[in-house]
């Protein structure tokens, strides 16, 4: 038996070791040792996958061991020889797995691909997956039957060798299906896929497509019996071959150990089945069969071939039957046994598939009853025993299955090697490690690039790696564990002291209450009581107060009055003391001023007779004169205070008598009060008593009062109660009624917002729908032009082959690329064109001998596309024509309404004139009634007043008639305007009116007479207050009323004014813009007179023929939107100036004739005279005149940005320009677009000269050449983007120079002057427009030829983030390692691609609109060819691979933004990638994960997503697989999306592009023709 463990572990069957042990029900089941196993031990103790604990006996005999279980990362393999234990049950459980948990139907087994009938039509055999298959190496995909078709078909490409695919299986295991997906893989790849049924026709001529049964070879006896028979063959090989076998209850049977399991075998009847031959009439009716297979099995040998004979034809034919030809067979083909005949039949069989390379599938019926994805393991093992799978594991245990590179050996178990270990020899290191892990050094070998491990080996890495992880992470556990319960401790700790914290303090706090209340009462009662006594206390308090208080009061009054004398006594004396002491110092005072005074008027008498002394000497005068003004200043100053003085004593004195006086009065009143007071307390000491009384009474009352008042609280308290209840009531009424406003209110904004949201997503919908549409539209119309392209491409070789085929005749047939003709012809253009018609006529006689029938088809093919591009353009056509007409019908619309404008103000002009002479009727009126109503006085008539008022009145209805006359100047000149206008319009002329025009224009007068009409009315007003206020008094009531009408008409005919006046100034402002234009058109009509006075008389006459047409269709389209009655008119005016034309075009002509005949006379009379004196004669000279030789210098002119070249030139041209120019010398040394300005220049001068043949011809051969050019170079990128950055400048220059008002906006006025002028170029326009949508699919796929490989190493295989990625062991394929080699590609190479891309052409001046579209396919590409190999490769689908995508894709964002080119919608095409990455990221457990996911996973299909999800493979055994349960809630909740069941993505999708106009600033006149482009033949013009 198979060893099931490596003898290099220390111990195989250690405790938590899980087995595989038989199973009677499920074959094997898995169980787990719960202690470790001894040699010598019986029995193991085990506990299954249920919990159930068991004791497995070993066997006696052998003492087996069971098998050990492969590790969870190596379940689920794509190849079963990358299992570490490759026995029975290990194969079953993986293929268990991918079936049931997967859902993955295909498997290799080495060099046999199992598939398991799934009895259920799966997604993965449309042409998506047959595109993703091919060309792809047969590891590199996951296991499927397009692989080994792949497989086959390269190898017959490549070897020329015929293949061979073996399907074999029981019935109903799915053989025939599996054979018609493969022939349906190669009728695809092969290009004929598009025949029907071409998968039945290949699998009807298919000649292998049987089932065999088992054979014995046994040695024919044909004397003797049955029993005799198998006694021989018991004495025989009973006991000498191990293969034989004896039944235990049958002595005529015999048994078979075959390699897949045991065939018991009857004798009876055996040699006489064996002995007979086949009946010849049985023979004949299998020959008449109507089934080839049978015929050819019953056939004559005569007629056989060779099995490997060649047919006639040229043809390898197979046959089933043997080439040699035995002597004498004819005369006993019939006596061949049945045997001998299935015998022969089978080394046939087996002759032709050794002739062949053969390709195995093995097909497995799952179960009997065909469940859809039902695994019955006894019904798999048994087909598996039979088939020869496990004998192909046999094989594989043999040698090394397991196979590791060095590079990912080191990056799988580095977690086992120390520091010191690493070496940079990766080879050293491995074989250092793998001699101290593994000590049987037969165990493994080591290899150039690999590592060869043998059964078991990679299970024991993977137990000493998982080891050393668990430790780690054991280890990483328990310090987190350790922390987390330190961290819970603390925190309990924590919450313990915060508890005891709390606990105290309420406690704290309860006692503090306690106390708090104690005190309270204590206190309560303390006031209580302190009340009640206070109470009687301020009872008896009170009734003494009031007898204190009246004796006091008594006795107080009684002390007062004693005081009051007193103190009146006292004031009295003091005041007259006072006054007799006054008296006496008066009298003193002027005794000793007496005194004084006669003193000093003796001493000023002394004194003046010396001042007279000295007065009389004349110098003591002048001495004393110096200070004499001094002094009297002083004296003054003296004097004046004294005087002051005076003032202020006799002030106060006054004062003082004024006091005395009223304190006099005070006194006297005081007494009489006292008098009083002493009267009063007489009578009150009586009241005492009554007060007394009063107060007893009082007493009463007021307990009574108290009692009233209590009873009034206690009502009130019960209102107050009931009104706070009643409040309560209605506020909350009131809280509901608002509660319900504002919940009505929010569902009316809701549903408000909810229609609003409704409306603009509909709006939205509405939006995408007709942009999904349109691009739709847009791509549709794209494809049928690339079909068109390819059927013309195809037609052109077809047509080159049969030339080729004519012309050199070779006998067989050979086969040649479909690009050969394209590829090969290196003739040149000039040639092309010569020989275009001889090779169409040549072809045209071949094709008529050939096979019409794929001609006709082409011809069909190519007639539908043209019809549906006409269709298409007609319906564009018909878009177009429909805006026009809205836009006409606007036009009128707003003429419509102008004229109704014009209509009402005409209305408010009648309307003026109406009311002026209503006016006017009133003030007759008015003076009538102050004629007949006017009495004596002032305002009787012949008084100055009423002169004054009629002279006013006259002076306004004067003016008002000057201002009416002015009114109707303004009107005539605005009619003779609008005339004008309609003039304009029908006139061909517009010289002739401008300065009438111009005369209008005049908007003085206007203004004038529109203020003098202001300002009479402003007079009139005036007038007529004065005059109805001087006739107030004097008219009747009537009068007011007319004023009051008089003023409502003057503020209406203001307003009307003011509108007209607007008007006006609106209508003058037009006139003076068409008046603008109408100077811009004779400046226009100028400058094309001076350019047509420079041309050639025959050009000029044709310029300005066709300026006419086109002037006068202009303006016959113009006037057959506006007006159909003069459209009409004009037709016939254009009609007859047109026969006019035709005239003067006719003259001429006979006089272009006429002077061509005498310039031939002259030419011939000039050749006759030879020359002698030089003399030339002119055309328009007589012939006797002789002109002498004149130099004429010719003027320099401004260069006018167009380039002349002659008509046998423009293949030099054209070569030079398109076929043989370099773009990269183009790119990088001049002006990007430098062709296509070139192009346009020459085409402006063959316009220019009015050329309609060489516009034709030059623009047909630009087309032509590009064309040629593409096909020659269409695989190099820079030539496809050059000659799409030139076709689309020059579609934008054929739009910018069109004359089309819509593409001249940012036109300079210069530009507009390069227009072309005499052609409308829309149809070519519509060329050159298809042109460029081929050269950008071109570009795509130039561009995707370049990518395609670049992007599966890229974005999948290269590990960016070195580390992150696990490493699988891999099988006997081989599958693309994650480490970078040298020369495979990395994400850096996408990105230096796409830079490279990106750079090309912005050098070519690639407009950035479509820059951002190529981008936008790139990113397409790039996510479409990702996630269709991360679909399709269950190794790729694993939670460090997502984290490497999304890694990837952020640094493609980067390049984005690096561009900026974020918004150009390429990062929204890698959204299907990026949600695939996320996938395989999140969490896939629980049903909140499954909501996450179907939210998130929005731009992937149900079916990628349960794809994705089946997919995901655990790296590390610490990862888990998804669940079936999570994948059915996933597809559950998924069940009502509308999508496509498409599991990959189209790869081959090109959005529609668009070429946004973007005109160019460069000026044509600036621009320089190198001369490296060998273009001097071009003249600048």
């Amino acid at each position: 038996s198979l060893p099931s463990h490596s003898p290099s572990f220390s111990s195989p069957l250690s405790q938590f070791a899980r087995v595989w042990i038989p199973d009677a029900d499920e074959v094997w089941k898995s169980a787990e040792l719960t202690k470790n196993y001894k040699h010598g031990d019986s029995t193991l103790h085990l506990t299954l996958e249920d919990g159930m604990d068991i004791e497995h006996k070993l066997d006696d005999k052998t003492k087996n061991l069971p098998h050990l279980r492969n590790p969870d990362i190596l379940v689920g393999e794509n190849d079963l020889t990358a299992l570490s234990y490759l026995h029975e049950p290990a194969v079953l459980h993986n293929l268990k797995v991918r079936f049931t948990d997967s859902k993955l139907i295909y498997t290799y087994c080495g060099i046999v691909l199992v598939a398991i009938n799934p009895y259920e039509n799966l997604p993965i055999y449309g042409s998506d997956i047959i595109n993703a298959y091919s060309g792809q190496n047969m590891g590199d995909m996951d296991p499927h039957i397009f692989a080994v078709a792949e497989e086959a078909y390269k190898q017959m490409a490549r070897d020329e060798r015929n293949q061979s695919i073996i399907v074999s299986g029981e019935s109903g295991a799915g053989k025939t299906v599996s054979a018609k997906y493969a022939m349906r893989y190669f009728a695809t790849v092969s290009g004929a896929a598009t025949e029907a049924n071409v998968e039945e026709k290949v699998l009807a001529s298919n000649p292998i497509m049987e089932d065999t049964p088992h054979i014995v070879l046994c040695v024919q006896m044909p004397k003797g019996s049955d029993d005799s028979w198998a006694q021989k063959l018991y004495n025989t090989h009973l006991k000498t071959c191990s293969l034989f076998e004896k039944p235990r209850m049958s002595n005529k049977a015999f048994i078979i150990q075959h390699f897949a399991d045991k065939v018991q075998y009857q004798c009876d009847g055996f040699l006489e089945k064996n002995k007979d031959t086949v009946n010849e009439e049985q023979i004949n009716v299998l020959k008449a069969s109507k089934l080839d297979l049978l015929v050819e099995l019953f056939q004559d040998e005569e007629k056989v071939t060779s099995p490997t004979g060649t047919a006639p034809g040229g043809r390898t034919r197979l046959s089933v039957k043997p080439k040699e030809i035995r002597s004498g067979a004819s005369s006993k083909e019939h006596k061949k046994t049945v045997g001998c005949q299935f015998r022969n039949s089978l080394a046939m069989l087996m002759e032709t598939l050794n002739a062949t390379t053969p390709h195995y599938v093995r097909c497995i019926k799952p179960n009997d009853l065909k469940f859809p994805f039902t695994f019955d393991p006894k019904r798999a093992v048994q087909q598996l025993r039979a088939c020869g799978v496990l004998e192909t594991i046999r094989i594989s245990a043999a040698g090394f299955p397991s196979r590791w590179t060095y590079q990912e050996f080191f990056s799988r178990y580095r977690v086992l090697m120390k520091q010191k270990d690493v070496l940079s020899d990766r080879r050293l290191t491995c074989r250092n490690v793998l001699e101290k892990l593994v000590q049987d050094q037969d165990k493994y070998q080591f290899g150039k690039t690999k590592i060869f491990f043998r059964a078991g080996q990679v299970a024991y890495l993977e137990k000493l790696r998982a080891d050393k992880l668990r430790k780690a992470c054991v280890r990483i556990q328990k310090t987190i564990r350790c922390w987390l319960v330190r961290k819970k401790y603390l925190r309990k700790k924590h919450a313990a002291i915060t508890i005891q914290r709390y606990t105290r303090g309420h406690q704290a706090r309860c006692l503090v209450k306690y106390m708090r209340r104690t005190l309270a009462a204590i206190t309560i009662q303390k006031f209580q009581r302190m009340c009640v006594q206070r109470k009687l206390y301020l009872q008896k308090q009170a009734a003494a107060l009031v007898m204190q208080t009246i004796l006091r009061a008594y006795m107080a009054r009684q002390k007062y009055q004693g005081l009051l004398r007193n103190h009146k006594a006292v004031f009295i004396q003091k005041h007259v003391r006072g006054w007799l002491a006054r008296q006496r110092y008066k009298r003193s005072l002027r005794a000793i001023v007496y005194l004084q005074c006669c003193i000093r008027r003796m001493k000023a008498k002394k004194e003046l007779k010396k001042l007279k002394i000295e007065a009389r000497s004349v110098e003591h005068f002048k001495k004393l004169n110096v200070g004499m003004e001094n002094k009297i200043m002083q004296l003054q100053r003296k004097l004046d205070e004294q005087a002051k003085d005076n003032r202020v004593t006799s002030e106060r004195l006054n004062s003082l008598e004024t006091s005395h006086a009223v304190e006099s009065e005070k006194l006297k009143v005081e007494v009489s009060k006292l008098k009083g007071i002493e009267e009063e307390a007489k009578n009150n000491a009586n009241r005492v008593t009554s007060l007394l009384e009063e107060l007893e009474r009082l007493r009463k009352e007021l307990t009574t009062t108290q009692k009233e008042k209590k009873t009034i609280e206690d009502w009130a308290t019960k209102y107050r109660d009931e009104m706070e209840k009643m409040v309560a009531e209605l506020k909350q009424q009131n809280g509901l009624l608002k509660t319900e406003k504002d919940d009505l209110n929010r569902m009316i904004k809701e549903q408000s917002q909810q229609m609003t949201e409704k409306m603009t997503r509909a709006l939205v919908e509405e939006t995408q729908q007709l942009e999904s549409d349109l691009n739709e539209e847009r791509s549709r119309y794209q494809n049928l032009l690339t079909e068109h392209l390819r059927l013309e491409e195809r037609y052109d070789d077809l047509k080159e082959e049969i030339t080729l085929s004519v012309s050199v005749p070779k006998p067989g047939h050979r086969r040649t690329d479909s690009t050969h003709s394209s590829n090969g012809s290196e003739c040149t253009y000039n040639s092309e064109f010569a020989e275009s018609e001889e090779s169409s006529r040549h072809g045209e006689d071949v094709t008529r001998g050939m096979d019409t029938s794929l001609t006709l088809k082409l011809q069909k093919r190519v007639t539908e596309l043209e019809q549906e591009k006409s269709s298409l353009r007609n319906e564009l056509e018909n878009k177009e024509e429909q805006f026009q007409r809205a836009r006409v019908r606007d036009d009128e619309e707003h003429k419509k309404s102008r004229g109704a404008e014009l209509e009402y103000e005409s209305l408010k002009r009648q309307e003026l004139d109406s009311e002026n002479k209503k006016l006017k009727h009133d003030l007759t009126a008015m003076r009538q009634s102050l004629l007949g109503n006017a009495g004596a006085g002032a305002g009787a008539p012949g008084s100055p007043p009423y002169k004054v008022l009629m002279d006013q009145l006259n002076s306004s209805c004067e003016e008002l008639e000057v201002r009416k006359e002015e009114v109707l100047i303004l009107r005539s000149q605005l009619v003779s305007q609008k005339e004008a206008m309609q003039h304009k319009e029908t006139m061909t002329e517009p010289v002739h009116y401008a300065e009438d025009v111009h005369k209008m224009k005049d908007s003085g007068a206007i203004t004038q007479a529109y203020l003098g009409l202001k300002e009479t009315n402003r007079y009139i007003s005036l007038s007529l207050s004065l005059s109805l206020l001087l006739s107030f008094s004097l008219s009747s009531p009537t009068l007011w009323l007319v004023y009051e009408g008089l003023k409502e008409t003057n503020r209406l005919l203001e307003g009307q004014m003011q509108q007209q006046r607007r008007s006006y100034d609106n209508e003058v402002e037009v006139l003076r813009g068409e008046l603008q234009s109408v100077k811009e058109e004779n400046n226009r009509q100028q400058q094309l007179l001076a350019q047509n006075l420079q041309l050639p008389p025959e050009a000029r006459i044709e310029a300005s023929l066709q300026h006419e047409i086109t002037r006068l269709t202009n303006e016959n389209l113009m006037l057959r939107t506006e007006d159909p009655t003069a459209y009409r008119s004009a037709k016939v005016n254009i009609l007859r100036r047109m026969v006019d034309l035709m005239e003067q075009l006719e003259k001429q002509d006979k006089t272009i004739r006429k002077l061509k005949k005498q310039l031939k006379v002259f030419s011939k009379k000039i050749g006759e005279m030879g020359g002698k004196e030089g003399d030339t004669i002119s055309p328009g000279q007589m012939v006797e005149e002789t002109v002498r030789p004149v130099n004429i210098p010719r003027r320099e002119k401004d260069f006018q940005g167009m380039l002349e070249y002659k008509k046998e030139d423009e293949l030099k041209l054209v070569k030079n320009l398109i076929l043989e120019l370099k773009p990269r010398g183009v790119a990088v040394n001049l002006i990007p677009g430098l062709p296509a300005y070139i192009l346009f220049m020459c085409l402006r001068h063959a316009d220019y000269v009015n050329d309609d043949q060489k516009v034709r011809t030059l623009l047909t051969s630009t087309i032509n050449s590009i064309k040629k050019i593409l096909k020659k170079r269409g695989d190099d990128f820079e030539t496809v983007s050059f000659w799409l950055s030139n076709t689309c400048r020059f579609l934008h220059c054929l739009k910018q120079y069109s004359g089309d008002e819509s593409f001249m906006k940012h036109n300079t006025p210069k530009q507009n002057d390069h227009c072309l002028s005499n052609f409308d170029l829309a149809e070519y326009r519509q060329v050159l427009s298809d042109l460029a949508i081929q050269i950008y699919q071109q570009l795509i796929k130039c561009m995707e030829s370049i990518l395609q490989p670049m992007i599966v190493s890229g974005m999948l295989e290269h590990e960016t983030i070195q580390g992150v990625s696990g490493v699988k062991p891999t099988g006997l394929r081989k599958r693309t390692s994650s480490i970078a080699d040298e020369g495979t590609y990395t994400l850096e190479s996408i990105l230096r691609q796409l830079s490279a891309f990106h750079s090309t052409m912005c050098q070519h001046g690639t407009d950035p609109e479509l820059i951002k579209q190529v981008v936008k396919q790139q990113f397409y590409i790039i996510g479409a060819v990702t996630l269709n190999n991360l679909l399709l490769r269950k190794d790729m689908c694993s939670w460090s691979k997502g984290m490497q995508i999304r890694y990837n894709v952020s640094q493609l964002e980067e390049w984005l933004r690096d561009k900026s080119l974020m918004l150009c919608g390429a990062k929204e095409t890698l959204e299907p990638l990026i949600q695939a990455a996320q996938l395989l990221q999140v969490k896939k457990k629980t049903d909140e994960d499954a909501e996450a996911i179907c939210s998130m996973c929005n731009s992937l299909s149900t079916s990628q997503i349960v794809k994705v999800l089946n997919l995901y493979t655990p790296v590390n055994e610490f990862e888990e697989r998804v669940s079936v349960t999570f994948i059915r809630t996933i597809q559950t909740r998924l069940r009502d999306r509308c999508e496509t069941p498409q599991l990959l993505m189209d790869t081959k999708i090109i959005y529609p592009v668009t070429f946004p106009f973007n005109p160019s600033s460069l000026a044509l006149e600036t621009i320089q023709i190198p001369g490296s482009l060998n273009l001097a033949f071009l003249t600048r013009v």
